[in-house]
Parts: C-alpha cells; structure tokens; sequence
C-alpha cells in the first residue's frame, strides 16, 4: 500500500471519528439557552429513561403556548409540525411535550381534545376535570374546572352548552370558527349567529358573555362556518330549548369555575398528582406506561416525560412512581398529560425521547415553550 494510500485512510478514519463524536455530541447535547436546564436521567434497575427540561419562572423572555393540531378541532399532528407552525412573531420555540387526552378513533371528531385549552386567550374546549393554566397574574395552577357555559333564550331561559364537540341527540352545543369549515353534525337543529352591533365578539374567551344575533335557522346539520359567525347546534331530544327565528337575540356566556377570566393559556390531563407539596395517594398496582408530565415550584416550571413500553431502554411509570419523580425533582405542584404513544418531548430542534410508537404520534395539542423576541421580552 502507497503512502499516498495509507494518508488518505488515516484521514477517513479521523473524519469518521470526528463525524461520530459529533453525532454523538448532537444527540446527547440538546442546544439549550438562558434560563433552561436539561437533564437525560437513565436509571437501570427499572429500567427508565427520563427527560427534564427545568425552566426558571424568572426569565422574562420565555413563554408558554398551548397549540391545536392544524389550527383546528378536529386533525392530529406530530409534535415537530406543532412546534413548525409557531408564528415567528409570538418567539422562537425552544422546547415543547404533548398535552391533553384526545379523541384518537377515525371520525368527524378526531382529534377534539378531551378538557379545557385556551389558545392565546381563546376558549377552544370546554373543561371536563384536572387542568393547568397559567392565571392572569403570571402563576401556573392547576385544579378541577368546571363547565358553566350557558345560552340564555329570549324567554330568559337557559341551557347548558358544550363547545366544539360531538353533539348528542339530547345536547346543545357551540361551535366556533376554530372548530373546522363546518359543524359535521347530523341533523338537530342548527342556528347561525352573528355580531350584534359593537359588541364583543370572536374569538370567544373565559369569562365572557356574548350577545349573539340569530341569522339562520336550519335542520339538516353540517353546518358551514365562517370566520365571523357562532353556531348553536340542538339535539333533535333536547325538551328545554325554546324556538328562536331570525333577528332574536342570545346571550352566550363562556363561565368556569374557577373563574378563568385573562387566562392566556391552558391545557386538560388527568390525574393531578402533587398539590401544594403533598403527594396523591394511588393505586400500587396502576400499569406502567410512557408518562408526560408537567409541574412547578416557586422557582422553576418543568417539563417531564418518561419512555415506556421499551424492553431495555424504560418501562414506563406508574401513577405513584410519577408523583414521586414529580417530588424529587422539587415540585410542589404536578399533573399528568396523555401517554402511551403520545408521550414526545422536543427541545432544541429535535425529539429527545423515543416515543412507543417507533415515531411521533399524531397529537392533538401541545404545551410550547418560546423565547420571546427582544423587543417583545423588554416590555
């Protein structure tokens, strides 16, 4: 072999250690900036595999988001397509995880998140149970929220209302232009709102009450949305719904309890597991499976998600073995999110875990970190 020969294959060596090292470095070393701590944990004797992504609450120029899947109700999306479609000028996404259970069969509905979310203020699913936001003050929570969205008839009646949700025979329910093109309802009774004179109207928000001109009845379901228009959607069984006709006047009211009125941002899940320093006691024999969690103390917010279902690599957690992790790391505060193969934690650019599935999942919503712009965080 020529010299010429044995230098060009001690540089291909050095070239392939060289690339080697720094797709190693890539992998292990998410880019991560100011105010952000990331930790890979593995721990053998489960085994697991655990990603922490701490957030110092202190750092003025990040911000977290919730995201629909689409920009809509309905459709499912892998959390990178989430964390694309960040509009530049809200900042710069820096880490993300998957959010709330959601309607995974095929149909019309697929991909309606099961609890409460807000949008950049709007109401776009109505709360069910356990959730997290962020109160108009700036501090995360988290608690039971229930539902007191209402319609109040011309005769000053009142019915119970669902938002942007498969509507049952016997249910009313509200559907707004975050929803999809149209209401994929059958039959029922479905009547078109529009803005009455200067009042406040889209995008509907906690706290709110909207009046609401009827435009059009009709009955045959599937109703088109439009951006500047509600629907009320009737159940062919629901007794307690008056007749309107076109010109009446509704009011809609978008009430929680608690009171949810400013909130930016919030997300459903379930179970709650550290509420104020103390642990929520669980069943020991719970099954493991790859868990995504979210949690805080006074001074940093985390985000947390734990593989599964990977012989040699993590087996998963338990509810228990979550709200222990959940207090190890220093939170006082914690609720679980979807899992399974749901379970996706991104920071940097990249998927960090290894999701069940062998690749990211559909989702409907995400919890988004970003880094404001200068000019946005110095205000």
């Amino acid at each position: 072999m020529t010299r010429r020969n044995i230098a060009i294959l001690v540089l291909l060596a050095v070239w392939l250690m060289i690339g080697s090292a720094a797709a190693q470095l890539d992998r292990t070393y998410p880019e991560v900036g100011p105010g952000l701590q990331y930790v890979h944990e593995r721990i053998g004797d489960v085994p697991w595999a655990i990603h922490v992504l701490k957030i110092d609450r202190q750092s003025a120029d990040l911000r977290l988001i919730s995201s629909l899947a689409q920009g809509t109700i309905y459709g499912l999306a892998g959390i990178s397509k989430h964390v694309g479609a960040v509009p530049a000028d809200l900042g710069t996404p820096v880490a993300a995880i998957n959010g709330d259970f959601y309607r995974i069969d095929p149909g019309p509905y697929q991909g309606d998140p099961t609890g409460l979310q807000i949008v950049k203020g709007e109401l776009v699913s109505a709360p069910t149970g356990p959730s997290f936001w962020i109160d108009s003050s700036g501090k995360p929570q988290i608690g039971e929220v229930q539902s007191q969205l209402k319609v109040t008839w011309p005769d000053d009646s009142a019915t119970q209302i669902g938002l942007n949700e498969e509507r049952k025979d016997d249910a009313a329910v509200l559907y707004t232009p975050i929803l999809g093109p149209s209401t994929r309802t059958k039959g029922g009774r479905e009547i078109v709102l529009e803005r009455v004179g200067d009042e406040p109207w889209l995008p509907v928000r906690p706290g709110q009450t909207y009046k609401a001109r009827v435009r059009e009845v009709g009955d045959n379901g599937d109703t088109p949305l439009s951006p500047d228009t509600m629907i009320l959607s009737v159940g062919p069984k629901l007794v307690n719904a008056p007749a309107v006709t076109v010109g009446d006047v509704l009011q809609v009211t978008m009430a929680t309890l608690p009171d949810l009125t400013g909130v930016d941002v919030a997300i459903g899940g379930h179970p709650i597991l550290l509420v104020k320093g103390k642990r929520i006691d669980f069943d020991p024999n719970d099954p493991r499976h790859p868990r995504t969690m979210i949690g805080w103390n006074a001074n940093f917010l985390y985000f947390v998600v734990v593989d599964g279902r990977q012989k040699g690599l993590s087996n998963g957690m338990t509810s228990g073995e979550e709200a222990s992790l959940m207090m190890r790391l220093g939170c006082t505060d914690a609720m679980n999110l979807d899992g399974g193969g749901s379970s996706t934690f991104w920071l940097g650019g990249r998927v960090m875990n290894v999701p069940s599935d062998g690749r990211e999942r559909g989702i409907a919503n995400a919890l988004i970190l970003l880094r404001k712009p200068a000019a946005t965080a110095a205000n």
